[in-house]
């Protein structure tokens, strides 16, 4: 499988808010741990995402901010990048819906859904604010739901049911904006015809049933079978997005829910074009046995395994066709693993009580891979999870700093020590060296198992499982003392140890990049595990935008068991992690909520 394409697809941040721990847990760090795992094993590997930038949420935004629509999103855009950089989440392309490329694919994507036949236009009434003197798109609209009964509905999906809802059919509407009652006004638009996409949805749905998680499955293939799909409108009334590419229809802009999932495919276009290899984008596209993995959140699980595989499959061959190809159908997704939520402190997350925890703000008084660890440990794979500050701290300190951080320590300060800086030549190795070996060898199968069918809190699980073992071995064989009366013994126990210790660091890499790089340095390797992250300027007729990028030429890491030989140099170690002090618990505990 070393030559499968396998394109990681992140879920698009909407350019209006900054990013929080539920976020970075929900999709973010997730699909950044399964694009280093899959680089590891030298797969053909491309991540993508971008802001998204458009609709009357970032409009409203600017109005608040007494600004315009562009300014807003490239504030935010400019914090997505900030983070994503000091957090290890290493986009080969970090773009935005924003640019000439984004227009021209969705376009393009519309027009071959036109010319098969799945679109069509229709007169409907849609919520209008009389306040602002604008149509509201559904997330600005809430009510209650006329399938469960929520109060907390969006007009046009409940999260409570994970029903689809027809915006005019929502009780009791009221505005996000400023509380007020919105009134059904008529306007036309374009509609995608779910109904006529159904049976090609179900098809893909069905064939996938085995890996996709329960939660896709119920919000999904249980919702279809529930309630058949329809028509569902993809323009709207809008001067700050993606004009429809028809005459007459002036004023209207294609749906953000409808164009943001095409850049997926469209960030794969700007990057062929960025790396002067304007042709590669169709290595994940156009290729049967590519695989797509779909990062997202529950909240976004219809768009993505429902909505967007059928425009996918509406396309047929005429994409290819606009795109000036021979005729070649796109690729549909392989998987969608969608993370439940994230609470805090046993609440909901909420910006606008300030009862979060900001990606930038801990980066301010904590390091990146403490983060990363405790949302990996703490991610909701199957059911919602919570943040909590002792948590937290307790994880810093036990697992981190007491079992993988003062394991590496001891038994790299002790060799440095004792063997000048040199790994020892350990001669034959005795049976317990060589049965941790293979324990640790072993586990390379074992977390991969765990990778493939993306349950990565079971991977991590394994690999620090492994360190514990490595710790028990050195209780047993204990070279501090061994090293007073029988110093080839040491020998061959403290190589050992470091033999399964730079294992382990590579099980380890794609949860916690930035230690296992310095471990990686500390074991006398000079290639870094992973690329390098850049930001590069990208200019168009729209404006410009900064994009986040990866290079991979110096890479050196490898899935692979250590074959670290007797006889390397060694660097002087240092501690990995931080001991936290039992004070930041209630420290953090105060900011919350406060404004």
């Amino acid at each position: 499988m070393t030559d499968t394409p396998i394109l990681v697809a992140v879920a698009w941040p909407y350019a209006n808010a900054e990013i929080h721990v539920g976020n970075l847990t929900g999709s973010y760090l997730p699909a950044d741990i399964f694009a280093r795992f899959s680089r590891l094993r030298g797969r053909h590997t491309l991540m993508v995402s971008g802001s998204d930038s458009h609709g009357t949420p970032i409009t409203i935004r600017a109005d608040a901010e007494g600004t315009t629509p562009y300014a807003a999103y490239q504030r935010f855009h400019g914090s997505f990048l900030d983070l994503y950089q000091k957090l290890g989440i290493s986009y080969d392309l970090f773009t935005s819906t924003h640019t000439d490329n984004h227009f021209e694919i969705s376009q393009k994507i519309f027009l071959a859904l036109k010319e098969n036949g799945y679109l069509y236009t229709e007169k409907s009434n849609q919520w209008f604010a009389t306040s602002q003197s604008r149509f509201l798109p559904d997330r600005y609209v809430e009510g209650t739901c006329y399938i469960c009964g929520d109060t907390n509905a969006r007009s046009d999906q409940c999260d409570k049911c994970g029903s689809l809802l027809d915006a005019d059919q929502l009780i009791n509407p009221r505005s996000k904006v400023d509380g007020s009652t919105p009134e059904l006004r008529e306007t036309e638009h374009y509609y995608l015809d779910l109904g006529k996409l159904q049976p090609q949805v179900v098809e893909f749905l069905k064939e996938k049933q085995e890996h996709l998680r329960p939660n896709v499955l119920r919000q999904s293939l249980g919702q279809i079978e529930a309630e058949a799909l329809h028509g569902r409108a993809i323009t709207r009334d809008l001067d700050w997005g993606i004009p429809v590419p028809l005459e007459g229809w002036t004023g209207k802009c294609l749906y953000v829910w409808f164009e943001a999932v095409i850049g997926y495919l469209s960030a794969c276009v700007e990057w062929a074009a960025l790396e002067g290899k304007s042709a590669d984008w169709r290595d994940w596209w156009y290729d049967a046995l590519a695989r797509t993995y779909h990062f997202i959140g529950k909240d976004n699980i219809p768009f993505h395994a429902v909505i967007w595989p059928a425009q996918l499959s509406g396309c047929g061959t005429a994409f290819s066709r606009l795109m000036g190809d021979e005729p070649h159908t796109l690729t549909l997704p392989y998987d969608v693993p969608a993370n439940e939520f994230m609470n805090l402190e046993a609440q909901k997350i909420s910006g606008s009580r300030n009862w979060a925890v900001w990606g930038l703000e801990f980066l301010t008084r904590y390091d990146p891979d403490p983060l990363r660890y405790y949302l990996t440990v703490n991610m909701p794979e199957t059911k919602d999870t919570d943040w909590d500050w002792d948590d937290f701290y307790h994880r810093n300190n036990d697992e981190l700093v007491a079992t993988w951080g003062n394991l590496v320590n001891r038994v790299l300060a002790f060799t440095y020590k004792h063997w000048e800086g040199v790994l020892p030549d350990p001669g034959e190795l005795r049976t317990a060296d060589r049965q941790l070996l293979e324990a640790v060898e072993k586990g390379f199968e074992d977390v991969a198992a765990h990778f493939e069918g993306v349950r990565l809190r079971a991977a991590l699980a394994e690999g620090m499982r492994l360190a514990g073992e490595v710790n028990k071995y050195l209780d047993t064989s204990a070279p501090w003392f061994e090293i007073k009366t029988d110093r080839a013994a040491a020998a061959k126990s403290v190589y050992t140890a470091i033999r399964a210790i730079d294992s382990i660091k590579v099980l380890l890499a794609p949860f916690i990049p930035f230690t296992c790089e310095r471990l990686h340095s500390f074991l006398g390797y000079d290639a870094p595990l992973f690329g390098r992250q850049y930001t590069q300027l990208v200019k168009d007729s729209l404006g410009e935008h900064t994009v986040l990028r990866y290079d991979p030429s110096a890479a050196s890491g490898r899935w692979q068991a250590s074959t670290l030989p007797g006889g390397t140099t060694l660097r002087q170690p240092a501690p990995l992690f931080r001991k936290l002090e039992p004070e930041i618990v209630e420290q953090e505990r105060a900011r919350l909520g406060r404004k």
